[in-house]
């Protein structure tokens, strides 16, 4: 919930965070964001690893809201993390050393479809060479999971994460 924090009109927002909405990897939250994106209503909450094992923090997102952040033990934080979203705003966690998922196509069709498949969910990429680097903004079993076909049937190999 954003509120103004002087209460008076002032410019300086405030969000109180009480749990985490879901993960930008989720695909009907990445179809959200993608739309507010578009139209430049995401803040970012740029956080230090160590940041995200802490259940209460103050924050300040990338364009200045203050976040008072307290959250139950069960929903840990990540980069990826969605703590606010409203149909025209929405604050995301982005850790300060992003990780990558590293995945080896078996060949050049694998490799067209495995873009394809990264670009219709909405899943930042670069590449290495003939590999294909997916960055982590949510848990990496997410990832997995939504790769699970390519991973199985031996289209792509998953090299390693950093």
């Amino acid at each position: 919930m954003r509120e103004d924090s002087a209460g008076l009109g002032a410019v300086a927002m405030e969000a109180r965070i009480t749990e985490i909405i879901g993960f930008s990897s989720d695909p009907v939250l990445a179809e959200c964001l993608h739309e507010i994106e578009h139209a430049g209503g995401i803040e970012q909450l740029v956080l230090d690893s160590d940041d995200v094992h802490r259940r209460r923090l103050r924050a300040r997102t990338d364009k200045g809201t203050d976040c008072l952040i307290a959250l139950p033990a069960d929903q840990p934080l990540g980069d990826g993390a969605v703590l606010a979203l409203e149909t025209d705003w929405a604050i995301v966690v982005r850790l300060a050393e992003q990780h990558w998922l590293e995945l080896a196509p078996r060949d050049e069709a694998a490799a067209l479809e495995l873009g394809y498949f990264a670009g219709n969910l909405h899943w930042r990429v670069k590449f290495r060479g003939a590999r294909i680097l997916v960055a982590l903004e949510g848990p990496k079993e997410d990832y997995l999971a939504r790769l699970r076909l390519f991973l199985d049937d031996g289209r792509a190999v998953e090299v390693s994460d950093d």
